[in-house]
């Protein structure tokens, strides 16, 4: 792997980093204020999560904002390689040597906490209360 590709690499998988719960509840308010129709919120689960980011070269996501099958608002979410391209495909090998190619996880089926899915309990749809009661 060359230099570059080390420095591109680290960069895409080093995207993001962690700022406080004072700075992450002003700017969900100043979005959720100048936008009130908006979907505020949508919850994913670490399992597609896993399975994205465990593809070969895998070194992180892109969320795209989409409209579902209903025509509502949703995120389809892929993986990334190191060149920050998507992952569509990728080559395996079998038990017995076999190269074959699979295709890349091209995911959504979100969860809009607003409006909790109708197969769940009182009980289960109050665990999707969060630290921020903007509504």
């Amino acid at each position: 792997m060359t230099q570059n590709q080390l420095t591109t690499k680290k960069a895409i998988a080093s995207i993001g980093e962690e700022i406080g719960y004072e700075l992450g509840t002003q700017m969900v308010n100043d979005f959720q204020v100048a936008n009130p129709n908006d979907v505020h919120s949508y919850v994913i689960g670490r399992n597609i999560i896993d399975q994205i980011l465990a593809q070969p070269g895998c070194v992180g996501m892109r969320f795209y904002n989409a409209y579902n099958e209903m025509g509502e608002k949703t995120l389809v979410y892929v993986g990334l390689d190191a060149k920050g391209k998507t992952i569509l495909e990728y080559t395996t090998v079998d038990n017995q040597g076999k190269l074959g190619i699979e295709k890349g996880i091209v995911a959504d089926r979100i969860i809009n906490p607003r409006f909790p899915p109708q197969t769940t309990t009182t009980e289960e749809s109050e665990d999707f209360q969060w630290g921020w009661n903007i509504d």
